[in-house]
């Protein structure tokens, strides 16, 4: 399929400062929702204005649909990009209406056009009773259905979402993530937004990047970047896990207090014999079993409805994660029995 964003070597810094982003390369493909997920500061927000042509970069070319909008000696204004921007705060304008927030880009129509796709954006995003309501009577999340209402009423051929929910309380932001995701599919709207939640990246994306420090470590599905990250960062920015230090063995195993463990394929490393590695323990990973000879300490619990995250220490002075079903309710202190059960070995030579 071919590509509705193409960034090609893109760099920017602000002035007389480091790089913001360093020769990043990425693409979406049309009807794709992505995500550029990472920890404040990591450049994720600025690659997205560098898309809606709010900032110049350094080098580097974007390419929206066939259009090159920025590229050596040449730049095209954001307002001639054919996009849709959803900001932090919404944006939304005080002093319009809903119907006229919404209409605000639609002035090349004529006024029956406009009134039929305000018409048409209100009643898809579930707001037409709202329609001569102004912002400041509506809650986060009506202010939420607004603004990606706005931005989609001029057909853009991409959305740009800049932490579009983090105004909003857990419940509500994984409620609302599921609606726009099923809304941009049913319009086939490709889009790009930005995030520091990765499980709301996870819910809503099809691909994710995670950023570090101005560049992508790695882009994949939520399975692999939790299951097979490709460096240390991605391990331990995506999930929740703990590393054991283990070393190579002449027949390409990795020798652990919990085992000999084989990493798959995915960790793409050979294993030498005598070298030092960290192996990545995902809670999930270890498995509470009550006739297992393998025990370990309860140090820290933490009730979560349907389950208990157990903090584990081992006779080794090594502590491990556990997901438990919140029916097996140990208390601190207490020894239970543990065994391993890893579908992806993933491990990292310690240098």
């Amino acid at each position: 399929m071919a590509p509705l964003l193409r960034i090609q070597d893109l760099t920017f810094a602000y002035a007389a400062g480091k790089n913001v982003c360093h020769s990043l390369n990425f693409r979406i493909d049309e009807g794709d929702i992505a995500c550029l997920l990472g920890p404040s500061g990591c450049g994720k927000t600025t690659v997205l204005r560098l898309v809606a042509g709010f900032e110049k970069p350094i080098s580097g070319r974007i390419t929206i649909g066939s259009s090159v909008v920025t590229a050596p000696h040449m730049f095209i204004e954001p307002e001639h990009r054919a996009i849709g921007y959803v900001f932090q705060d919404f944006a939304l304008f005080p002093h319009l209406n809903i119907t006229q927030n919404v209409a605000f880009g639609l002035r090349k129509l004529t006024a029956p056009q406009r009134a039929e796709r305000v018409n048409e954006m209100l009643e898809l995003v579930g707001m037409q009773a709202y329609a001569l309501r102004y912002p400041h009577e509506l809650s986060g999340g009506q202010r939420q259905r607004i603004a990606l209402a706005r931005a989609l009423a001029p057909r853009p051929k991409l959305l740009l979402m800049d932490e579009p929910f983090s105004g909003l309380d857990i419940e509500l932001r994984e409620k609302l993530g599921l609606e726009i995701r099923a809304l941009l599919k049913s319009q086939n709207t490709t889009s790009l937004f930005v995030t520091h939640d990765q499980n709301e990246a996870f819910s809503i994306s099809d691909t994710v990047s995670v950023m570090n420090g101005g560049v992508i470590e790695q882009t994949d599905t939520a399975y692999n970047l939790y299951h097979c990250p490709k460096s240390r960062f991605v391990a331990d920015f995506v999930g929740q896990g703990v590393v054991i230090s283990g070393r190579g063995t002449a027949d390409g195993l990795i020798d652990t207090e919990l085992g000999r463990m084989h990493p798959t394929d995915d960790s793409r490393i050979e294993v030498k014999a005598g070298l030092r590695y960290d192996v990545l323990l995902r809670p999930d990973d270890i498995q509470h079993d009550d006739l297992s000879p393998s025990t370990a300490k309860v140090v820290h619990k933490a009730f979560r409805g349907a389950d208990i995250l157990y903090t584990l220490h081992l006779d080794s002075g090594t502590e491990v994660l556990s997901l438990v079903p919140s029916h097996h309710n140990h208390e601190i202190g207490q020894r239970i029995g543990i065994r391993t059960e890893i579908d992806h070995v993933v491990a990292f030579p310690v240098h």
